[in-house]
């Protein structure tokens, strides 16, 4: 029996997936964004690229059917469901202590840049790089052929994605902490959510 597991809110974490497993990333709450990334379990140095998956697929959103490619061209990943609305983001970077600086934060925040080294830490690797990630259930559309909007997700609770590896991979999430706009929802409330491998 497969186990459900924890996205702590403004936390990360990382799992090890072989090829032909699937797995589950879940909007528990709804509206929570979460950073995602893949390496080649063999090479972290092989991460999945959302530049070189932009050519792949032709498009900036994947959709139920798309591959996801390393920097390689070699796919890792296929999402093969999703009970979203199938609003994501492939261009943002992930969050930082500099995004947050120009924000107007004092001090430390979380951010989904330290999470992915963290989570990788917690299974005993070391970060080699800093991809940009799969922004999973983030809406930020791109309007009049180049203006980037922030808006909050519109997930529901409960929607997921499912994706396949299509490589022995590992997989690091973050519950992104954005709590300065309103990518989280309105009220900017950063939530669990939850993921699950099977096969």
């Amino acid at each position: 029996m497969s186990e459900l597991k924890l996205i702590p809110a403004r936390r990360g974490v990382a799992d090890r997936m072989k090829k032909g497993q699937t797995l589950k990333v879940i909007n528990t709450n709804g509206l929570q964004v979460i950073d995602f990334w893949a390496f080649n379990a063999n090479d972290l140095s092989e991460p999945l690229s959302m530049e070189h998956t932009h050519v792949s697929i032709g498009r900036i959103i994947p959709e139920v059917g798309d591959s996801l490619v390393t920097i390689q061209r070699r796919p890792i990943v296929t999402l093969i469901a999703d009970t979203s609305p199938g609003i994501h983001d492939t261009l943002m970077a992930a969050c930082d202590i500099y995004r947050y600086q120009l924000l107007g934060a004092v001090g430390y925040h979380d951010n989904c840049t330290d999470n992915l080294a963290e989570a990788l830490e917690g299974i005993g690797l070391k970060r080699e790089l800093q991809p940009a990630p799969f922004n999973i259930f983030m809406n930020v559309p791109v309007s009049d052929a180049t203006t980037l909007t922030y808006f909050p997700a519109v997930a529901k609770p409960g929607d997921y994605l499912e994706l396949r590896a299509e490589m022995d991979c590992v997989v690091a999430f973050s519950a992104c902490p954005q709590d300065m706009i309103p990518i989280n929802g309105e009220a900017c409330i950063v939530q669990d959510a939850h993921y699950l491998i099977e096969g």
